[in-house]
């Protein structure tokens, strides 16, 4: 029997919408799909943005509070006896030891040299600070001007600022090219294994100050007026290359951190617990011990016998305090 035009119409668009429900779901699905997709790496990029955000408070919840200084002298006197007997061993037994200090603008060398030099005597300790090369200088072998103040026996010698510079900050200066840089960066680990070989105890230490702490040190030697001369000319220009040289870093650690002279990085936002840390480490890695000390026996002092003072008309200075 034959349906009407009218009855089999509903029919047809039942049996039409029953075709096209699964093709509209699956098209619905795979747009929901190309969108999920298309968000995820927003998604994702926010995620870890809230993680590192995350790490960084929880770093700088658990960074221990800045060294009290009273805290700080009691520990530094301990490890200036230490100092003194590391001293008398290496006059004792001709040992040869060489200490290289490099690292950021500000990151605290100059204060670290002087906490370990403070209590032990200049003719043992020896701090070279060389200035720019001069003209001469310049026509050397570029670590020629560096080789002649390595120790002899009996002494430790500290670079405040070393070799690296060629590495550091004539690199990113613009002082040395790219080729020159280059070549020292393989020509260095050879010399270093040539003094390490000779006898000598080398250790370097590399002082890490994060960009904050560096930015607020600055400002401190421009409006200090016991710290302007610290400010120089070339650390306003450095001021805005802190990339540049954590490029020149990377590169010299890369080339230069080796088996027998390794780097030893020292984290010195705390300047306090910086030093203490690294005298620590200084004396757990040059072997020393204990010399016996000498009964000391003042003798007599002498009689006046005839001597009279003389009059004389001194200058004595004016007793403001």
């Amino acid at each position: 029997m034959k349906r009407s035009k009218s009855e089999s119409e509903p029919a047809r668009k039942k049996a039409s919408a029953k075709k096209e429900a699964p093709a509209a779901k699956k098209a619905a699905k795979a747009a929901a799909k190309k969108s999920g997709r298309a968000g995820e790496p927003e998604s994702r990029a926010a995620s870890s943005r809230a993680r590192a955000k995350t790490a960084v408070q929880s770093a700088s919840a658990q960074a221990p509070e800045r060294m009290k200084r009273s805290e700080y002298e009691e520990h530094l006197e301990r490890l200036h006896i230490e100092l003194v007997k590391l001293q008398q061993w290496v006059v004792a037994k001709g040992l040869k030891v060489c200490i290289v200090f490099e690292g950021r603008d500000t990151a605290g060398k100059g204060g670290t040299i002087k906490a370990i030099t403070e209590r032990v005597s200049p003719r043992v300790f020896r701090v070279v600070a060389l200035p720019a090369p001069s003209d001469r200088e310049r026509t050397q072998m570029y670590i020629q001007r560096y080789v002649k103040y390595l120790p002899a026996a009996g002494e430790i010698v500290i670079f405040d600022r070393s070799w690296y510079n060629r590495a550091g900050v004539e690199r990113v200066m613009g002082f040395s090219s790219e080729k020159t840089v280059r070549t020292f960066l393989q020509i260095v680990p050879l010399m270093e294994k040539s003094i390490v070989k000779s006898g000598v105890i080398l250790l370097k230490y590399w002082l890490e100050v994060s960009e904050e702490e560096q930015e607020k040190r600055l400002k401190e030697r421009a409006t200090d007026a016991r710290k302007t001369w610290k400010l120089s000319p070339m650390d306003l220009k450095s001021y805005s290359r802190w990339y540049d040289y954590s490029r020149a870093r990377d590169d010299m650690f890369a080339a230069t951190d080796t088996a027998h002279a390794p780097w030893y990085v020292a984290r010195t936002d705390d300047k306090r617990r910086g030093r203490l840390n690294i005298i620590r480490h200084l004396l757990e890695h040059v072997p020393y011990e204990d010399l016996p000390k000498p009964k000391v026996k003042f003798p007599k002092r002498q009689k006046r016998g005839n001597y009279t003072e003389r009059e004389h008309a001194y200058k004595y200075i004016d007793e403001g305090y």
